[in-house]
């Protein structure tokens, strides 16, 4: 049985899309394979990720005191029922 000429258009047209498709995918996953192999990651030896603070950020002693100081002046106005 004889496809007619439109059909074998269209398969061929798919063909070709699933030709250069695979051809796209195996250079993905070489650049894949390169920037894993500058992480680390395929070596087996883990990432260098920068290290971010977290938590609370530190306080000078002079500051605490001043914060401390403040802090115990509103709580003592709180506490008679004056407004801050």
């Amino acid at each position: 049985m004889h496809r007619p000429v439109a059909t074998r258009l269209i398969l061929m047209d798919l063909q070709e899309t699933i030709r250069q498709l695979n051809i796209e995918k195996e250079c993905v996953e070489q650049a894949i394979a390169i920037l894993e192999d500058l992480l680390g990651q395929r070596t087996g030896v883990p990432a260098a990720v920068p290290k971010q603070r977290r938590g609370r950020k530190s306080m000078p002693p002079q500051e605490r005191r001043q914060v401390s100081e403040r802090m115990t002046r509103f709580w003592a106005k709180r506490r008679r029922g004056q407004p801050e």
